[in-house]
């Protein structure tokens, strides 16, 4: 085989790509991500065995963030980029290598890859399958997604101005033990669990980032319709880069629009001053294969989740940034002062026409922990009163498959006095169905980007406090949550370590769960896979 993946739910068959990622990615790509993930092992090894002072490397704790986003699913496709942030990682290692004591390294932390070829080679003998015994693989696997879902979100907090150093060394440490052949199933599936906990830290950085800088988000109606004036389609997570593309379009005559996971960022206080910030464009980050055709105007890729361009006149209109990038389309950088330039997608978005209509209404959303919280005695009296009988936690990722329909299928079969907590692109599965309210209360409660699955879970730990509950599974809450690619990883393990139970993970279980490891998390945790809708409807509402 010319490479292998299965680090997101779309992998060929179940079990691995190894010709070529349904997400587009060509085999060098894939294998100088691996190359680049085992660059990132050998830092660690470095940092750890090296009793390195975190505070004292703040540009490798910054490049190790921008290493493992990089090789998350749909974020970069250059392989340019990528080679050269091999050799950046390479030559950090080796400054930090020159400090310490080098006795006892893994080859990891030692190996040199001057040109493309040797890297190649290189990347041929270190990827996923290089860990023979399957349970091991599978459990070193899991940690290292839960860490590239936890580094996304730790980088959009550092762009904000806010790090966490036990973040840092966490991941640090836990690279490294990857690397050790001493671990078996018990310490790896400890590691696991601690790897969730520092999610739940990762994400607790990154709420108080958003709201510390943009305020706490507010129920707010966002329009689905277009104005007749040019625009930038501004799609993924970042909130500082959409910071700076507002200030930059003020006047311009041009207007904004989010795409996908970018659509919470209306929630928030700071950006409703903007004028030209029109409303959201589209669906779910897939739906960018024709969406992108009507928009017409200039698009800024700030994170993943890009999807190969299906013409060339619609690469040309693509602009990455951060850890994003795809070939042939012009990627911005920030400057030394950590400003970034959008000069050249604005002029461009003034020469092309406005927005063809899709849709038009509005959608409802910014049911952050905070605003819920307000409503807690509203909701609460929902609950003793019957009106409400049970909440659905239906947060995760969206994807192509025709199997993800059991998502709006089961959303719309729900019974009426249910609600759903939301977060992530999952939510285009359902936000726009006529799903009406509960006493005012609507049924589809959106608390934001995947990382706001924090927010869910803060409200499910106050709703536990609330009713004088012992533990977080007593609640009339029940998990059916659909995944993709690694952040939900992290959101799921950060879960697992809050200690909830019997999740319902789908629309497939993940490729890279071994049959062992898939037995423990069902056997310790109950997680599960889906059903049919009916079926599975009847059971969360028995227990």
């Amino acid at each position: 085989m010319s490479m292998f993946c299965y680090q997101c739910q779309e992998t060929a068959k179940g079990t691995g790509c190894d010709v070529r990622g349904v997400c587009g990615k060509n085999e060098v790509v894939a294998n100088l991500q691996d190359l680049l993930i085992y660059a990132a092992k050998g830092i660690s090894e470095v940092v750890v065995k090296g009793g390195v002072d975190i505070d004292g490397i703040g540009e490798v704790n910054h490049q190790m963030l921008n290493s493992l986003f990089m090789t998350i699913t749909n974020a970069n496709f250059d392989e340019d980029a990528i080679e050269n942030q091999i050799r950046r990682m390479i030559g950090l290692r080796n400054d930090l290598r020159a400090s310490v004591s080098s006795e006892g390294l893994h080859d990891a932390a030692t190996f040199e890859a001057d040109t493309r070829e040797a890297m190649l080679e290189k990347a041929a003998k270190v990827g996923v399958l290089s860990t023979e015994n399957e349970d091991v693989r599978s459990l070193r696997e899991m940690i290292i997604y839960g860490l590239k879902g936890m580094a996304a979100y730790t980088e959009h907090a550092y762009n904000i101005g806010k790090q966490n150093a036990e973040i840092y060394s966490f991941t640090y440490e836990a690279l490294a033990a990857t690397l050790d052949d001493s671990l078996d199933a018990d310490a790896l599936v400890a590691l696991t669990l601690r790897t969730g906990e520092h999610g739940v830290k990762a994400m607790a950085l990154l709420d108080e980032a958003n709201t510390s800088k943009y305020g706490h988000p507010e129920i707010t109606s966002v329009n689905i319709g277009v104005r007749n004036n040019p625009a930038i389609l501004i799609s993924g997570h970042d909130l500082t880069d959409l910071e700076q593309l507002l200030e930059q379009t003020k006047g311009t005559g041009v207007d904004v629009y989010t795409h996908s996971e970018m659509l919470p960022a209306h929630y928030y206080p700071a950006f409703k001053k903007y004028d030209n910030f029109v409303g959201n464009y589209g669906n779910a980050w897939w739906k960018q294969v024709t969406e992108f055709d009507s928009f017409n105007g200039a698009i800024l890729f700030t994170t993943n989740c890009i999807v190969p361009p299906k013409s060339e006149e619609i690469r040309g209109r693509i602009f990455t940034t951060g850890s994003a990038g795809y070939p042939g389309c012009n990627h911005i950088t920030a400057g030394a002062d950590g400003k970034k330039d959008f000069s050249a997608v604005i002029s461009l978005a003034k020469t092309l026409p406005s927005p063809k209509e899709i849709e038009t209404g509005s959608i409802v959303g910014g049911f952050a922990h905070n605003q819920v919280v307000a409503l807690a005695d509203k909701v609460v009296d929902a609950v003793k009163s019957g009106a409400i009988k049970k909440f659905f936690v239906m947060a995760g990722c969206d994807g192509r498959m025709k199997s993800r329909d059991y998502y709006s299928e089961f959303a719309k079969s729900l019974p009426e006095d249910t609600v759903i907590l939301t977060a992530g692109c999952a939510k285009y599965r359902y936000n726009k169905l006529p799903l009406g309210d509960i006493g005012g209360i609507p049924r589809v409660l959106d608390a934001g980007q995947c990382n706001d699955s924090y927010s869910l879970a803060m409200i499910a730990l106050t709703l536990k406090d609330v009713f004088g509950l012992d533990d977080i599974n007593k609640l009339p809450i029940a998990y059916n949550i659909a995944w993709y690619e690694q952040k939900a990883v992290i959101v799921l393990l950060a879960l697992l370590y809050l200690g909830v139970k019997n999740i319902h993970l789908g629309p497939t279980l993940p490729g890279f769960l071994s049959p062992n490891v898939a037995k423990v998390l069902v056997e310790k945790f109950g997680i599960a896979g889906v059903g049919t809708v009916e079926d599975d409807i009847k059971l969360f509402m028995l227990n």
